[in-house]
């Protein structure tokens, strides 16, 4: 067990996570040259169009150290964007030790520190590792300094590297090998292994990842998840490299997988613990946080035949993304379909595109929201997840809003331009911080229901790109909100009722009346689009009809003629328009999302 040591990456994204694994991987010729491409470790087509991690990756490499000694690292590349800090809690939970990345350019950044103060939290070695040294624009000494001051470490303890040329690679690996602790543990305990992460797969069912706290796991032995109570056949365990590799047995201080036949997703839960049945341990692991969903939004097939499947779908997603909640919901407009749970709005496009792309579902988004409580006059306590849950205003008492604590990380001359659109979103400064004369730390109390829509692109926008933005979850507040319905010639469209507050709601009402009048395609009769609150309309557009032209044939004679012929023409609109159906376009309800 001496020889084992177990770390992840962790940085901002964009800081070079993948690239450097690669250089990792290339020096312990885990994989061939001829098999090498960029960002080797990220597997999905998505990962590799957008430059962005989305799932954490484990591999095993092997490593023979100055001194002769042989090493075996598990390494776990991480994921950088807010919405995925998910999945950097469950990797740190299987480690002992963080390379913290810091591109030398960039500085440190919002994501930076969130991600420094996980490992802290888990008690994990932490090596500061200064990335992108070769580059022209590359600020070593200001940005070292950045780091001493976060860290409190000494200049010689951070390594400068590159993970495009592979300067500092060597170093990176000592530090490992001597700063890191090799795992705690005995192989005489109970067993107790750790699942940090699963997936599906069509042929096996599905696949645990691992870590071995204590104990021995052997091939073939009957094994328990603590958790759930199951128990199952360990048919195959090996270690991760590029391949999965079976082993007969795998120790205490091991990361590795499992596969049991299991073809039910819900029967593997992400945090829970395996152990023997022949000689169980006493409990499961602690310390193992569960996901919180911030954004929700009704995800519905376009055709309602299509139900089952995506349910199906959205289940082996699960498997894959275990900050993924989904239960089932149903809406007048758009039928049978699910109420999801997601991270934020990137989570929501990537698990949108993932069903697109892995199992063929097109499917329709409702206007995302957060989950709010409301109180009633007689005291009851209800969670809101839609708008429609929202209960009569004559019996509401008050409606509390979930806020957060939102870093921002700047240069100071962008100040102005956040602190006026924090304020926009009804946000409170807290407090200011010099970090560097270069960079400033902003800190702001928000409503979360604010940042959900285009708060990051606007804050990217407006600082050139230079700010970067981190938030954590901090409480309810009561708050003055209205729920605003949106009609069709005096239908309801459920699926676009959304949450406001009372301050906004004429402002916002008015947009998606705009949009909608852009989008909607002209039918045969008037359409009325109107934004109301209640039974009190804010904000109206009319699409107007589209028409033949029936006077075409008067080409002379009395006006009374032409007079007669449009009138005929208007009771038949009228006629038409009480009979017709206004029928939304499945673009239209994704357009309507992306309101500027």
């Amino acid at each position: 067990m001496n020889e084992i040591r177990n770390f992840c990456v962790i940085a901002h994204i964009d800081h070079g996570k993948s690239t450097l694994s690669d250089r990792l991987l290339e020096f312990t010729q885990t994989i061939s040259e001829r098999d090498m491409t960029n960002q080797a470790l990220d597997d999905m087509d998505l990962e590799r169009e957008r430059g962005i991690t989305i799932k954490s990756h484990a591999i095993q490499l092997y490593y023979e150290h100055l001194d002769g000694k042989k090493y075996t690292f598990n390494l776990i590349d991480t994921p950088g964007h807010v919405d995925f800090s998910y999945e950097v809690s469950r990797s740190i939970a299987a480690c002992e030790g963080a390379l913290l990345l810091v591109d030398a350019s960039q500085g440190i950044q919002a994501q930076t520190i969130s991600n420094l103060y996980l490992a802290i939290e888990h008690d994990l070695e932490i090596i500061p590792v200064l990335n992108k040294v070769d580059m022209e624009s590359a600020q070593i000494e200001e940005v070292s300094d950045q780091v001493i001051d976060l860290l409190g470490c000494e200049l010689e303890d951070i390594i400068h590297a590159s993970g495009k040329t592979g300067i500092g690679i060597q170093d990176i690996m000592t530090a490992v090998v001597n700063r890191i602790p090799a795992p705690q543990g005995s192989d005489d305990l109970p067993l107790q292994a750790l699942i940090f992460d699963s997936m599906f797969n069509p042929f096996r069912g599905v696949i645990a990842y691992f870590r071995i706290i204590n104990g021995v796991m052997r091939k073939n032995e009957k094994i328990r998840f603590v958790n759930t109570g199951n128990e199952y056949n360990a048919d195959e365990i090996g270690v991760l490299q590029m391949d999965m590799v079976p082993k007969k047995e795998l120790r205490s201080g091991d990361v590795g997988y499992i596969i049991t036949g299991i073809k039910v997703s819900a029967e593997i839960k992400v945090g829970d613990t395996i152990t023997s049945v022949d000689r169980p341990c006493e409990s499961g692991i602690e310390g193992f946080e569960l996901v919180k969903p911030m954004v929700f939004a009704g995800l519905f097939p376009i055709d309602n035949d299509d139900f089952e499947d995506l349910r199906d779908s959205l289940e082996k997603l699960q498997l894959n993304d275990a900050s993924l909640v989904f239960e089932p919901e149903t809406s007048i407009a758009l039928g049978f379909g699910f109420r999801c749970g997601f991270l934020g709005m990137l989570h929501l496009e990537i698990i949108q595109e993932r069903l697109s792309r892995e199992f063929d579902q097109e499917v329709i988004t409702t206007v995302p929201n957060v989950s709010y409580y409301a109180y009633t006059k007689k005291g009851a306590e209800l969670l809101i997840n839609t708008p429609n849950d929202l209960p009569d205003p004559t019996t509401l008492d008050r409606v509390e809003e979930p806020y957060i604590n939102a870093q921002i990380i700047s240069k100071p001359e962008y100040i102005g331009a956040i602190m006026t659109l924090c304020m926009e979103k009804r946000g409170n400064l807290l407090k200011q911080t010099y970090l560097t004369t270069e960079r400033v730390e902003l800190t702001f109390d928000l409503p979360l229901a604010e940042i959900v829509f285009d708060f990051y692109d606007r804050l990217k926008s407006i600082s050139r790109g230079y700010a970067s933005f981190d938030y954590a979850p901090t409480g309810y507040k009561p708050s003055d909100l209205v729920k605003l319905d949106i009609k069709l010639n005096g239908e309801s469209v459920d699926a676009l009722s959304s949450l406001v507050h009372r301050d906004k709601a004429d402002s916002f009402g008015r947009k998606i009346c705009k949009k909608l009048k852009e989008l909607l395609p002209r039918q045969q009769f008037m359409i009325a689009i109107q934004a109301a609150i209640g039974a009190k309309i804010i904000a109206r557009e009319t699409i107007s009809a589209l028409r033949k032209d029936v006077t075409a044939k008067c080409y002379g004679g009395d006006i009374t003629r032409k007079r007669k012929l449009l009138e005929k023409q208007k009771k038949g609109k009228k006629k038409m328009r009480s009979i017709g159906n206004v029928e939304v376009p499945q673009k239209a309800f994704l357009q309507v999302l992306k309101l500027d």
